[in-house]
Order: C-alpha cells, then sequence, then structure tokens
C-alpha cells in the first residue's frame, strides 16, 4: 500500500520511519509546510516523491493512503482534501478542533467510501490494551473507577507558535487529556457514553483554552472517571488505576520526556478470586515491555494496512467525534463553572 505524509515536522519524521518499517506499506510520498523541510525530507528520503503543497501529492492517483501529520486546525481541511481524493486516511489525533469539524470530515468519509482512523496511540500500547483485555475478560468484575494522572513539563511551541495560539490549537484539553478521555471511554464502553462531565483548570498564560492544570470528572451509567493533567510538573510521568467491583489495576510510565527511549513502567494486578492476607488484597506484578512514543506510533502503523485492506478502522470517526465532545465539554464546563449534561446521537 502507497502512503503519501502529510506533515514533517518533529513528529512526521517519526511517522515517515514508521511508514517506512510497516509490513505491506511503503512511503511514496511526503509534503511538506515549507521548502526548508522538504529540502531535509529529500535528504532524509532519497527517491520520495517530496512536495510543498499537499493538494498536489492527493492529485496522484497511485497514492492509496494518506497518514496526516499536522497541527489541529489544519485536521479538518486537510483530512477533509484527502477522503474526497480518495484516499484512506490515518489522521492523527485529536479528530479535530470542533465538533461541526468532526461532522465535516465523517461526512467527507462517509461520500468516499474510504476509512478514516484517527491516531488514539494510547490503544497501540501493550500497558493500556491489556486493561481492556483484563475488563472484556471479566477479570475485574464491572468497572465503577477509572483515574488517569499526567504530571508533565510544558508543551512544545509547534511550528508558528500554533500550539500556544487558541484559535490554532483549539484547546490544550484536546492535546493532552483527550487521551485519556479516550481510555476512559474505551473502558467504559460496555457501560455506554458517559452522562456528564464537571472540569476545572487554571491557566499561568491567561489565555482561554489554555490550562497548565487541568481535572475532570466524567460520570457514567455505572461509575466515573477522574483525569487529572499537569503540565507545571517536570519529565513525563502517567499513573492509571483502574478499579471493577472484584479487581483493580495500577500502572505507570516515568521518562524524563514524552518521547524517551527507556521509560520506566510498572503494572500491578489484582484478579477477581485473589485472596485476602491480613487484611490486604494480595496483587501480581505483570512484566511489560516499556513502550515509548516510537513504539506506539510503530504498532499503530504495523496495523493500519491491514483495517485500510479490510475496510475497517481501529478508531472510526463516530469513535473520535465522542472524544472532541469530551474536551469541547469539558471546556464549557470550565468557563461556565458547572456540570454539563451531555446528549449523544440516536440516544434518548
Amino acid at each position: 500500500m502507497r502512503f503519501g505524509l502529510i506533515g514533517y515536522g518533529a513528529w512526521g519524521r517519526h511517522h515517515a520511519e514508521a511508514i517506512k518499517r510497516a509490513p505491506g506499506a511503503s512511503l511514496a510520498a511526503i509534503a511538506c509546510a515549507s521548502e526548508d523541510t522538504a529540502t531535509r525530507a529529500r535528504a532524509e528520503h532519497p527517491g520520495v516523491d517530496v512536495y510543498t503543497d499537499y493538494r498536489s501529492l492527493l492529485d496522484d492517483p497511485a497514492i492509496d493512503a494518506v497518514d496526516i501529520v499536522v497541527p489541529i486546525y489544519l485536521h479538518a481541511q486537510i483530512g477533509i482534501a484527502a477522503l474526497d481524493a480518495g484516499k484512506h486516511v490515518l489522521l492523527d489525533k485529536p479528530m479535530a478542533r470542533t465538533i461541526d469539524e468532526c461532522d465535516a470530515l465523517i461526512a467527507a468519509q462517509r461520500r468516499s467510501g474510504k476509512v478514516l482512523s484517527v491516531g488514539h496511540d494510547y490503544r497501540a500500547s501493550r500497558q493500556y490494551v491489556l486493561i481492556r483485555e483484563l475488563l472484556d475478560a471479566n477479570e475485574l468484575g464491572e468497572l465503577q473507577y477509572v483515574s488517569v494522572n499526567l504530571f508533565r513539563n510544558r508543551f512544545r511551541q509547534g511550528s508558528d507558535d500554533w500550539r500556544f495560539t487558541p484559535e490554532k490549537v483549539g484547546s490544550w484539553v484536546l492535546e493532552e487529556p483527550v487521551h485519556f478521555f479516550d481510555l476512559a471511554l474505551w473502558y467504559f464502553e460496555s457501560a455506554g457514553l458517559p452522562q456528564s462531565v464537571f472540569a476545572v483548570g487554571n491557566s499561568r498564560l491567561e489565555k482561554r483554552g489554555l490550562y497548565d492544570d487541568f481535572t475532570a470528572i466524567t460520570r457514567f451509567k455505572s461509575g466515573y472517571a477522574s483525569i487529572t493533567v499537569t503540565l507545571g510538573g517536570f519529565q513525563h510521568h502517567t499513573q492509571v488505576q483502574v478499579v471493577g467491583t472484584q479487581g483493580a489495576v495500577r500502572t505507570h510510565w516515568s521518562g524524563v520526556m514524552d518521547r524517551a527511549q527507556n521509560p520506566m513502567i510498572g503494572f500491578e494486578l489484582r484478579r477477581r478470586g485473589m485472596a485476602f492476607e491480613r487484611g490486604v488484597r494480595e496483587c501480581e506484578t505483570i512484566e511489560l515491555r516499556a513502550d515509548n512514543e516510537a513504539n506506539k506510533l510503530q504498532n499503530q502503523l504495523n496495523r493500519i494496512v491491514g483495517a485500510f485492506e479490510r475496510g475497517v478502522a481501529p478508531t472510526p470517526g463516530e469513535e473520535a467525534r465522542s472524544r472532541v465532545v469530551m474536551c469541547v465539554e469539558a471546556e464549557r464546563s470550565i468557563v461556565e463553572g458547572r456540570e454539563i449534561r451531555l446528549s449523544w446521537p440516536g440516544t434518548p
């Protein structure tokens, strides 16, 4: 399958390498935002067509699929153009800045008949996939509580300062908490979509949407999720706790940065049926490979070729849209200072 890559910034370069290593995929073309990055792409990938206008890449009938790795404000524009050009699309998370942009992407996917999948790459890490497998196997009983806590340093600026420009980024809730809303909704999937969200946030930059500290409580029919992120910390440290009626999981990931090559991880589990000992429930430690960002990306690209060939999306547009809804409504909760009741298409 011949891939075109749109976006060749810091993360786009990793995507290029992952495409080249993915079974059944070849990197056929790259679209860059400037002549400087195009020069670098030509040097790093000889024999690959390089453009400075993504439309030229989309005009190539030999391109089967595109991997879009651009700032959030360009997701809808480029994603729609790619689908209308008859290409399968892997779109980096979040799906878009707004619900209307998500709906426009879904409409383009439906009229094109191609596959649109959004790259929620935490689902490509064994550390977090194992939790879902334990839930599906009823090893934890009925899910009641999910907690995600991220302690990290400040975001990178991004090209042309886009990540620090509210009109371009939409909200920092879409940058990092979107991952954790995705995990919470994925884990609580059997309980249905969430019922409400209440959020608070602080901004040291005093710009709406750019929250250095963020906490959200999301209610589901059978429990709730707590998501807390601070950018006022240092390094990159994530902890996830999942509790059911008959078991629990605690897992953590720590590195000097989000793309650390050798992070430290831990995974502790109490399954259903494990006995009490001296009033404390036993737990087991599971040894896992420490996935870093590059590992998750490679896992994601390895499976996307087969998904495109089968006409299915690992994370379809409708599913990714609900994650954007959570971010947008959490933002509204902060601004309005109240819990937001959620409504979903097709539900009473």
